[in-house]
This record gives structure tokens, C-alpha cells and sequence, in this order.
């Protein structure tokens, strides 16, 4: 492999970084620092080391000093060995570490050998071992672009009913190009972050008295919900959708029959009532949806059956898993079932992609990679249904998506527990891919609940049920959109679609009747009437990321003639437009939102 391949290669990455990570444990114990070593791993982005210091403090100041260690021992082409022990040589090697000793628990109970990895010569006082499986390089001469990025708490093993550790985080890379050009989109990327930017934009808040996880959302950051949300059930009544509702909380038998409680009930909020009844607070709607479908008796002219609902679903996320809105404890689904017969399946699974299709047009997201997702043939155990029967679901959707004439991958393993899935995949203006809305076929869900319907024999037909959600969780695409529009949204969607600033109050009459007429055109206008200067007002509201400003002062009001008036307008992305006739102007801004662009 050569260096071009080595360097764009995400395997030989990740052992670059697991190296680093290392060699961050061995400059700590050799600058004197005594902690416990709990665990650090290699990640997509770099890696970060887990453990308790067991005295003194460290902070990012002291990143300085152990970056420059970690150069010097990787300098020294020290080697990296793997060395397979016995239990009982582990076990005194990591004597009074209780991490370590609880990993080593975890390896008894399955019977297995221990893994090491060592730094540096076998004989050497100064060498470095550590409980690991790898995979590492060879030696430490290629960890030379290394960067210590910050410290942070962590719950061991992500919960908060184990002890809070410190967390480092690192990274690195195979030159130092390629890591000033990640620190650089780092920079870029803080500045995007939807949790500066939703309390700056005053979109949401958390409340420590509500709880982590639990945000609220202020009138600004609700419109916006509601705008997105309003539009996918615009395009989903045009397609024959019909809206339900249903409670948030449920007996735990409904998902019992639907096979959620036994994979899925240590994620639940549950509720005891009086009577000792146990309920759950619901992570999901299907189940619930099946049970409308399953009310009446259903013939073949009744089906297709497609509802919608957006609706607040609750898992109990761990605290320390939980990241402003990407992550939270009550999620927002937009979510859509189909009852359908197998032979009406392909159709209604085409309608839902060009639902997707225009919406992610309209966000901004004009261009998406399609995943499809499915089992893990070697872990039949995680999914309802067969091995046969899975093997001909994922043809099937695999023959939809070829028929789409769009590129794909395979994802084994992602899958949903009861069928495989369309997952769709939007890239973000930093290069970052997310995945986003997803169509998934599910055939065990109604052979749980004996989904069905009469058919034109007379006889009675298995059905097939459709999941399918567009923005899925509003919360994470809310965080996604964000970042990726730097909180400038599209027009369409913006909160204040025009600021009218008047020069000063002898202006305000003038600004006053374009705001006015603005309002009359259905234009989302606020009228800024403080007594500032203009820049200050300009600046203000470009802080503010509102699309069009409109100024009035002497020019504007001077050219002013019956039935006509005047604003001179700036735009958030092209800065001065000139002077403006109004009609005109809220004529070309009426046709940009009705078209979303």
C-alpha cells in the first residue's frame, strides 16, 4: 500500500489514531500524571481516552506540553506488539484498577484470552502496556500530525449511575496538511453549531428544572418546526394520506406482541399506575397504528390505508449519550404508516420517495445518496422473521432502488429488527452525511398483529405495513439544518423574511406603510423602530440572518409617487440590491417562497 493509499485509507487511520491514543497514556505517565486507565478508543474523527485522576487536575493547558511528548516518543520509532495472556497475568498486570478489572470480568465470562499491546522493547522499565485488541501500527513513527483537541467529563460506560471520569479529546492524522485542514473545519464547523446558534437565533432553550434532553422551543424555533412539518403533510395529502392521533402512553402488551419490550424496555420511560398496571411512555407509533388499521375489517378496495401523524415519541437516552438536539429524550417523529397489499407495495414505496425528494430540495438538500440497510446474516437472533424471508425482502427493495437508476450501498447490519430499509443520506455544506429520512417494508409487524384483508377470492390476505418518516426525528434534522445553513435559512422557512428599517423617526410613517404592506402580502416583516443608528440596526438583523432588509430614509421616501413607493433593499447573500419599487419587489419575493427556492 502506498502512502496516497494508506492515508485515504480509513482502516490504516484508525490505527494511526488508536497509536495516538496510546501514546497520549504513555506522555501522561511519563509527565508524572496518576490516573486509572479506563478505556480509548479510535473513532471517525480521531479518538479520546477515558480516566481517573487520581490526583491534581488537568486542562487544556496542558495540552501543549503532552503533544510535544507524544512527538518525542513517536520520533523514536518505538515498536507496537500484541501479546496474547492469560487471564491471571492480566488480572496482576492491572492490579487495583477497577476499569480494567471490570473489562477483564467481561473477557472471563466469554471465555476468551486476553489481548495486550505493548510500546516499546520487551525489558524496558518505560514500556507501555495496555488491555487492548487493536488493531495498532507497528511502530510510532507515523503519529507525528497529533492533535489534543479538549477535556470533558464522561460517565463511565456512558451511564450516570457509574462514577464521571475525565475524557480527552484527540486527533490525528497521517500529515500535518490533512490535520490543519480538519482543525480549519473544525472552526468552521463551532461556528455552525446548532447550540450556539439556536440561543443566538433564539430558537430553543433546555431548562435544568425540565430536565436534560428535553428541549423548548421558543416561538421562533416552533414556526420553523411547524413550517417543516406543514409542508411534508402538504405533500402527503396531495398523495392521499390521512392524519390520526393516538395517546403517549401505552399497556407494555402492545409492545410485547410487537416484539419492541423484550429489545427495547431498558430504553423505556415506564409508568406503575394505582393498580399496578405497568404502561410505558411510547418510543415508537406503529405499534399503535396497527391497532387502528386492525379496528375494521378491511377489503382490497379499502387499501391502501396510509396515516400520518407527528407526534413526541420518549426514550431514556443516558445523560452523558445526550447532545443538544442531535440527541434528546423526547423526539418528534413525522411519522407515516402504509397498509397495502404486496402487489400495491413498489407504488406506495415510489410515492414516499418523491415526498422525500421534494422536501430535501426545498431544505437545501438537493442531492441525496441512497443506503439500503439490511441483516446481518451471521446475528438472525437481532430480527424477527427468517433467514429465506429476509434474503427476499432485501432483493425486492434492492430491485426498487435499481429501477430508481440511482447509486447505492449495502450497510449490513442496519436493518431495523423487523425489516430491511431505504435509508436516504443528505450531506451537509461542511461535507458531513447524515442520515435522514428512511423507507422500511415490514411484513413481521402485521403477521404479529394479524394485519390483513379480504381480498377479491374472498379469502383472507397477509398484508404488507410501510414505515416511513421524512425528517424522522424534527429534533436531530433541526440540528442538522441548521449547521448546514449556518442558522440562514431557506426564505420559505425563515421566521422574519424582511426587516424595514427606517433611517430615523422621520421616516417611520414611510417604513410603517411598507411593513404594512408587506403584512398584506403574507410577508413574515418586523418593523425596527428602535432609536439607533442604521448600522447598528443593519447589523443587528444581519446577525440576525434575515434574508432581506428594507431600508426607507431621503432617497426612498423622496422617490416616492402615487400608489408607488420605494425601499432600498439588501440581501443576506448578495449584500446591495439598489432601489426597489415595492410591488416588485413583494411580487419576486411571493414567487421565491411559493416555489421554496
Amino acid at each position: 500500500m502506498n502512502n496516497t493509499e494508506i492515508k485515504n485509507n480509513p482502516e490504516e487511520l484508525l490505527k494511526l489514531r488508536h497509536s495516538a491514543e496510546h501514546l497520549l497514556m504513555m506522555s501522561m505517565r511519563d509527565l508524572g500524571y496518576e490516573f486509572h486507565m479506563a478505556m480509548g478508543p479510535a473513532t471517525a474523527e480521531g479518538f479520546y481516552f477515558d480516566f481517573e485522576l487520581l490526583e491534581g487536575t488537568i486542562s487544556e493547558v496542558n495540552f501543549p506540553k503532552l503533544e510535544k511528548r507524544i512527538k518525542e516518543l513517536a520520533k523514536q520509532k518505538l515498536p507496537i506488539t500484541q501479546e496474547i495472556v492469560d487471564l491471571e497475568v492480566a488480572r496482576k498486570l492491572f492490579a487495583g484498577n477497577p476499569y480494567k478489572q471490570e473489562w477483564l470480568d467481561e473477557i472471563e465470562a466469554k471465555g476468551e484470552k486476553v489481548s495486550l499491546y505493548k510500546i516499546g522493547e520487551d525489558g524496558d522499565k518505560r514500556q507501555f502496556v495496555d488491555l487492548c485488541a487493536g488493531p495498532h501500527l507497528e511502530n510510532t513513527l507515523p503519529v507525528k500530525a497529533v492533535k489534543l483537541l479538549s477535556v470533558a467529563g464522561a460517565y463511565w460506560r456512558g451511564s450516570e449511575k457509574n462514577k464521571m471520569l475525565t475524557r480527552i479529546y484527540g486527533t490525528a492524522f497521517y500529515s500535518e496538511e490533512e490535520l490543519l485542514a480538519y482543525l480549519n473545519f473544525l472552526e468552521e464547523a463551532k461556528k455552525r453549531d446548532h447550540k450556539k446558534l439556536g440561543k443566538e437565533l433564539n430558537l430553543f432553550v433546555f431548562s435544568e428544572l425540565v430536565g436534560a434532553g428535553l428541549p423548548l422551543w421558543t416561538p421562533k424555533g416552533t414556526f420553523i418546526r411547524n413550517e417543516l412539518d406543514g409542508y411534508v403533510w402538504q405533500l402527503r395529502k396531495e398523495r392521499g394520506y390521512e392524519k390520526v392521533t393516538i395517546p403517549h402512553i401505552t399497556k407494555k402488551d402492545l409492545y410485547e406482541v410487537s416484539g419492541h419490550w423484550e429489545k427495547f424496555k431498558n430504553d423505556l420511560f415506564r409508568i406503575t399506575t394505582r393498580e399496578n398496571h405497568e404502561f410505558a411512555m411510547k418510543p415508537m407509533n406503529c405499534p399503535h397504528h396497527t391497532q387502528i388499521y386492525k379496528s375494521l375489517q378491511r377489503s382490497y378496495r379499502d387499501l391502501p390505508q396510509r396515516y400520518a401523524e407527528t407526534t413526541m415519541v420518549y426514550r431514556d437516552e443516558q445523560t452523558g449519550e445526550l447532545n443538544g438536539l442531535s440527541r434528546v429524550r423526547c423526539i418528534t417523529q413525522d411519522d407515516a404508516h402504509v397498509f397495502c397489499r404486496e402487489t400495491q407495495l413498489k407504488t406506495e414505496m415510489f410515492k414516499i420517495w418523491e415526498i422525500i425528494e421534494e422536501f430535501y430540495k426545498a431544505t437545501g438538500f438537493p442531492k441525496l445518496s441512497v443506503r439500503l440497510s439490511f441483516h446481518d446474516p451471521n446475528n438472525m437472533k437481532a430480527y424477527l422473521g427468517t433467514e429465506k424471508d429476509w434474503k427476499k425482502w432485501e432483493k425486492q427493495l434492492e430491485e426498487m432502488v435499481v429501477e430508481k437508476g440511482v447509486e447505492y450501498v449495502v450497510k449490513t447490519g442496519e436493518a431495523a429488527f423487523y425489516g430491511p430499509k431505504i435509508d436516504f443520506i443528505a450531506q451537509d455544506s461542511l461535507g458531513r452525511e447524515w442520515q435522514v429520512a428512511t423507507i422500511q417494508a415490514d411484513r413481521n409487524m402485521p403477521t404479529n398483529f394479524d394485519l390483513s384483508c379480504v381480498n377479491e377470492e374472498g379469502n383472507v390476505e397477509r398484508i404488507v405495513m410501510v414505515h416511513a418518516a421524512i425528517m424522522g426525528s424534527i429534533e436531530r434534522f433541526m440540528s442538522i439544518l441548521i449547521e448546514h445553513h449556518a442558522g440562514a435559512f431557506p426564505l420559505w422557512l425563515t421566521p422574519t423574511q424582511v426587516a424595514v428599517l427606517p433611517v430615523s423617526d422621520k421616516f417611520a410613517a414611510a417604513a410603517l406603510d411598507a411593513a404594512q404592506k408587506m403584512r398584506q402580502a403574507g410577508i413574515r416583516v418586523e418593523l425596527d423602530e428602535e432609536n439607533k443608528t442604521l448600522g447598528a440596526k443593519i447589523r443587528h438583523w444581519t446577525l440576525q440572518k434575515v434574508p432581506y432588509l428594507c431600508i426607507i430614509g431621503d432617497k426612498e421616501v423622496s422617490a416616492a409617487r402615487e400608489g408607488m413607493s420605494y425601499v432600498s433593499v439588501r440581501e443576506r447573500e448578495k449584500g446591495d440590491l439598489g432601489t426597489q419599487e415595492l410591488q416588485s419587489f413583494l411580487a419576486n419575493l411571493k414567487e421565491n417562497i411559493e416555489k421554496k427556492t
